[in-house]
């Protein structure tokens, strides 16, 4: 997928979506225009986002961002897309934490506007360590950037994992807690089994996603701690750079109620997922850059919690990925991009990765 034409994610027409913005606009800002729409560069294979300007006389010119619900005509990569729920989660960090959130502007439930449910926020200027290619390859900025700028992105992008957790009452969180009994980290795997087994409703089941489901039954914490606000899709592809300092912590579609290595897990896996990728390319990658003993310490000095059973929480991260790769996959097949293999599993492109993990030699490797 890295060297591949960016996989299809939208039927939809950007400059469609421009004009409806413009006349939906209208109604909340009368005399406003939608000007310079386009979409990122990469990275999003969800919701869409739309940049966008607005020009009218007070402000003369404001540069904003839509997140709008995922196209149904698209095969979704997720069965449902509650843009009220993030669009409260973004208010909520905002108003309890000290987080760099994008202001959010207007909610729209109402999918007769631009065919599906929409929030407007603020746009921040920067830069995000791209997905395609990754930022891992050689050529873009963060690979070309000095081992001391690294360092301190890799401290400020853990420092906004520690603050959330520290800092957002859980309790108003409660809202974004996974259905059915057990503990937060229970219902958590549960509700990620639930989205599996719809990911393959009558298509071939992955025997290696089983087997990891399997494995995380038998390694369960024994003390999972006490559960905080997980942001979600906590990596530094959802982040907005200023230099090397946050700017703005996007995309919190995934945010949930869990112990705090869920988040660690997921930072700490999905940079391993393309430095993997990396290698397997022939090329050397950021081998020391956001290293799970550094992203612990770090962790551990900003909040005084040390990090516990982290082989099952990388492994819980890459297992989660997985079933997140596998419908991307089926998304291709569905619009003729690529034919379903004989072996499902070949369709997950960190396979090796998370079978070694399953073996439990991933991290005894180099």
């Amino acid at each position: 997928m890295a060297t591949a034409p960016r996989p299809r994610t939208t039927t939809r027409d950007p400059g469609e979506l421009g004009r409806r913005l413009t006349a939906w606009l209208g109604t909340r800002l009368p005399g406003a225009e939608v000007t310079g729409v386009g979409v990122p560069e990469s990275n999003g294979m969800s919701s869409e986002t739309l940049l966008f300007d607005i020009e009218h006389p007070e402000p003369p010119l404001r540069a904003c961002a839509l997140r709008l619900a995922a196209d149904p005509d698209a095969y979704t990569i997720f069965p449902t897309y509650d843009m009220a729920r993030q669009h409260r989660t973004m208010s909520l960090v905002a108003e309890h934490t000290d987080l760099p959130v994008p202001r959010v502007l207007w909610l729209e439930e109402d999918p007769e506007p631009l065919g599906a449910p929409f929030f407007v926020m603020e746009r921040a200027e920067g830069r995000v360590p791209p997905d395609v290619m990754p930022y891992t390859y050689e050529g873009n900025w963060l690979h070309s950037a000095t081992d001391a700028q690294r360092a301190r992105l890799e401290e400020a992008s853990v420092s906004l994992i520690a603050r959330l957790h520290d800092q957002f009452p859980v309790k108003e969180a409660e809202f974004l807690a996974a259905p059915g009994e057990g503990s937060a980290l229970r219902r958590h795997v549960e509700a990620q089994r639930a989205y599996y087994n719809w990911v393959v409703a009558g298509l071939p089941a992955s025997p290696l996603i089983e087997r990891g489901f399997d494995w995380l039954a038998e390694h369960w914490p024994a003390d999972e701690g006490e559960p905080v606000l997980n942001w979600g899709d906590a990596r530094i592809g959802n982040v907005i750079y200023d230099g090397f300092e946050p700017a703005a912590v996007l995309d919190w579609e995934m945010a949930a109620v869990a112990p705090r290595e869920v988040d660690l897990g997921w930072m700490v896996y999905l940079h391993r997922f393309f430095q993997d990728l990396t290698v397997s390319f022939g090329q050397p990658g950021l081998p020391d850059f956001l290293r799970r003993d550094a992203v612990e310490r770090r962790y551990a000095e900003l909040t005084g919690h040390t990090p516990r059973d982290m082989e099952f929480y990388t492994l819980y991260a890459a297992l989660r990925h997985a079933v997140v790769m596998l419908r991307v996959a089926y998304r291709q097949v569905h619009f003729g991009e690529v034919r379903v293999p004989a072996d499902p599993d070949a369709m997950i492109l960190h396979r090796a990765s998370l079978d070694t993990m399953v073996r439990g030699t991933y991290w005894s490797e180099p």
